[in-house]
């Protein structure tokens, strides 16, 4: 365990972390229009590295049910706190901005939002149901929190038919706890192998870098392929700012090789691992 007041020294970023600015027209381009339609983006709220690249290509994650978390994870950028009124026009803008943006492929996750009765799954089916409706060619994949073991609730997203469903883990069991406190490693294994039970993708992905063992690694690939969880994605932990957790340390291009290796000799379908992978990252490539 790490104790976090203990103030570690910080680690300098090694050479393969470093990536460009999203500037670029086209950042430029998508910003405003996802501005214009008061929508968020988890490449924005989570200040993820792959903006730039993702923005710059024409796609991004859309966050829905507002940008405010009712949980605290200590490695998440993603503001805490208590979440306001749904905007139901939230969905009409998501589908103006698939539209405007030319999207075959559309990526939908959300903050969690424990306050609701079922963590807001059924505005998730509904996402997916009128995006299937207006632009029934654009393949979806959502991002769902656990909705804290509510079976119901995933039922509901399931019933919906995204082509992907993908929850992830994160962290690895033993750090689970004191990084996700208001989670549950099991609850979210559970949900893991309730969605491989249906015809729908299951996937999930996990971050490296907080201080776990290898054994711990290679336990949690061992974990999900228990559970068939087809796809997978494990990228590096960066610490957004001095308050949240700081990084233990930066794996190698060559460790992330290795253990997309070890994940394919487990049965994965599909597995990105490399230091600026995130869960959304090369999406639609997974299913093309």
């Amino acid at each position: 365990m790490i104790n976090r007041q203990s103030k570690p020294q910080l680690l300098c970023k090694p050479s393969w972390l470093k990536v460009r600015p999203p500037y670029a027209n086209q950042c430029r381009s998508i910003r405003t229009t996802l501005s214009d339609l008061q929508l968020h983006t988890v490449c924005q709220e989570a200040a993820c590295p792959n903006m730039a690249e993702c923005f710059a290509s024409g796609t991004a994650t859309f966050l829905i049910l507002g940008n405010i978390c009712t949980r605290n994870c200590l490695y998440c950028n993603v503001e805490h706190g208590k979440p306001a009124t749904i905007d139901e026009k939230e969905i009409h803008h998501l589908i103006s901005a698939v539209r405007k943006m030319k999207l075959e492929y559309v990526v939908i996750t959300s903050v969690t939002r424990d306050d609701l009765p079922d963590g807001g799954a059924h505005i998730f089916a509904d996402c997916i149901s009128e995006l299937r409706h207006a632009l029934p060619a654009c393949r979806i994949e959502v991002l769902i929190p656990d909705f804290q073991g509510n079976q119901g609730a995933l039922e509901k997203v399931i019933a919906a038919t995204p082509d992907v469903i993908n929850h992830n883990m994160e962290v690895v069991e033993p750090l689970f706890a004191q990084l996700r406190p208001q989670g549950n490693y099991n609850i979210s294994l559970k949900l893991l192998s309730g969605i491989a039970a249906t015809p729908v993708v299951a996937k999930s992905g996990f971050m490296v870098g907080f201080g776990e063992k290898r054994d711990d690694i290679l336990r949690l690939i061992d974990d999900l392929s228990s559970v068939s969880c087809e796809r997978l994605t494990i990228g590096q932990y960066q610490q957004p700012t001095l308050k949240h957790w700081p990084v233990a340390k930066y794996y190698h291009p060559d460790e992330f090789a290795g253990f997309k290796e070890i994940a394919y000799q487990k049965g994965f379908h599909y597995v990105e691992s490399g230091p600026l992978v995130r869960s959304s990252y090369h999406a639609a490539q997974a299913g093309s």
